[in-house]
């Protein structure tokens, strides 16, 4: 149902962006055959994009895992025209029932004999003019999206004050990458170019908290080559994401990350030690009580996990939803390191941070969040899905640095 309403938005968008196209020919060129050349040129532009994109010449089977040309020149911009002319059409329809109240407003106060400022001329050149630059917006955020916003990588550093703390791992740092999403977007030699950068960060122990693919299972083996090269002396680990389930890789790229050094946490747990002591991390597959996609949703979040917790000892839950904090911090796990949201991947932060598509289905979006029982860090992760486009939701590395103490917070 909700594939079918964005169907149908899409189609009204596409509708309304071609009169507006019409309009602008009619407008540059002459009545005649100029006029219907530019006309049948633009048209047969965008059919041809159209039916590539949506594989009507013929669906391509694999996903490159480097950037290709048709990616770079018939993916990428139809991809960003997809988003951005939607959200100008919706735009543009708020403006269209602005100037219609106005109009109303204009109207009842002739029948009274007045004449309102809403009605007047600079009035309405005014809102004319702005929502032209508010249709405009999404499309500059989109290029901006693409070519700077999905490259613009953050390391976030976020201390974490853990009151059981054993003493030595007081100042203990750990890496997180999330969301891989290898793909044209997000190529091989990209993702290497990041584990260089967490490993230079120099933590004590590494986790990647799933999404390692996106739909298609033969990018895998490359996804794992990519990340081989993570090293942290106590370790690197790992837990699955919920595209890993969809495109049926959970069994066979475990057993890729062990040949090559990461050990996948899946419904498991393993003790950190260091000078005698140890801390507890656990690793689960991605849960959900939402059906979408193949897999099946789970009937309680982090069910049947009582038995991986360690009593008397600091646990660090792995699991790509965040929507199991609230059920972590009920069962004492002290921080729960999840992605999955992509921080929104398209947030108008600069407006507000509650504006993030993420917000429709889960409340914890990105960053620390803190409640009786335990603590969340979501990573924003640093691959994109759908559009290959970030704006107000940077890629990001966090390394956190556990401390002896109480409350938390950013270093």
């Amino acid at each position: 149902m909700i594939f079918r309403i964005a169907l149908l938005l899409f189609a009204i968008s596409q509708i309304y962006w071609g009169w507006k196209a019409w309009a602008l020919v009619r407008r540059l060129t002459a009545p005649g055959l100029t006029r219907a050349m530019v006309a049948g040129a633009m048209a047969a532009l965008y059919g041809s994009l159209t039916a590539y994109n949506f594989g009507w010449f013929g669906a391509r089977r694999y996903t490159p895992v480097h950037l290709t040309w048709q990616d770079a020149l018939l993916n990428a911009p139809f991809e960003v025209w997809m988003a951005a002319s939607l959200f100008g059409c919706l735009l543009a329809g708020i403006f269209a029932a602005i100037r219609g109240l106005t109009w109303i407003v204009g109207w009842t106060a002739r029948q009274v004999r007045l004449r309102p400022a809403l009605e007047s001329p600079p009035r309405r050149q005014f809102l004319e003019r702005t929502a032209t630059l508010v249709t405009a917006a999404p499309f500059v955020a989109g290029a901006y999206g693409l070519l700077y916003g999905r490259l613009n990588l953050e390391t976030t550093n976020q201390r974490i004050r853990l009151p059981h703390l054993p003493k030595a791992f007081d100042g203990f740092r750990i890496a997180q990458l999330s969301d891989i999403h290898i793909g044209p977007f997000m190529p091989a030699g990209e993702i290497r170019k990041y584990v260089a950068i967490a490993n230079a960060l120099k933590p004590d122990l590494t986790v990647l908290t799933g999404d390692f693919v996106t739909w298609d299972a033969g990018t895998q083996q490359a996804a794992v080559d990519a990340l081989a090269g993570v090293k942290a002396p106590l370790g690197v680990f790992g837990c699955l994401g919920n595209h890993d389930a969809w495109a049926g890789v959970e069994d066979s790229i475990t057993l890729l990350f062990r040949r090559a050094g990461v050990r996948i946490l899946r419904q498991e747990c393993v003790d950190i030690r260091a000078q005698g002591e140890a801390i507890r991390l656990i690793g689960v597959d991605f849960q959900s009580a939402r059906r979408f996609g193949p897999s099946p949703p789970v009937a309680h979040l982090l069910a049947n996990i009582e038995s991986l917790i360690g009593r008397g000892m600091v646990n660090i839950l792995l699991s790509h939803n965040p929507d199991t904090f609230d059920r972590a911090a009920e069962l004492g796990i002290d921080l729960s390191l999840a992605g999955h949201t992509h921080g929104g991947q398209a947030a108008l932060e600069f407006i507000s941070p509650e504006i993030a598509p993420s917000r429709l289905v889960t409340p914890y979006v990105a960053g620390r969040f803190e409640k009786p029982g335990g603590q969340l860090y979501v990573n924003r992760g640093i691959g994109t899905i759908f559009v290959p486009i970030r704006v107000g939701a940077p890629p990001e590395i966090t390394v956190f640095e556990l401390v002896r103490g109480g409350a938390a917070g950013s270093a």
